[in-house]
């Protein structure tokens, strides 16, 4: 499985699945998303392509806010991990 937004860069692609990988290690908010892997740098835009990709999304959480968000992994981001460690 490829994935649906080619990195510009191509380390970026094994950083997208370190993000897939950690965030369906363990259920995380998207406030603790962003405090690992927020970036200022416009050449890595590792969330962004993650997201863009369908590999992750943010999900509502009642009386949460958006930093109390769940941030999962979707089934395509399951299914390429699962992709990956079959290689």
């Amino acid at each position: 499985m490829t994935l649906a937004v080619e990195p510009s860069v191509p380390a970026q692609g094994a950083l997208i699945l370190q993000l897939t990988a950690w965030v369906q290690a363990r259920p995380r908010t998207y406030a603790e998303a962003m405090d690992a892997w927020r970036t200022s740098c416009p050449r890595l835009s590792i969330w962004e392509d993650a997201l863009a990709a369908g590999l992750i999304e943010v999900a509502p959480v009642p009386g949460a806010g958006l930093r109390g968000a769940a941030v999962r992994v979707t089934l395509q981001g399951a299914a390429l991990l699962s992709a990956e460690a079959d290689r």
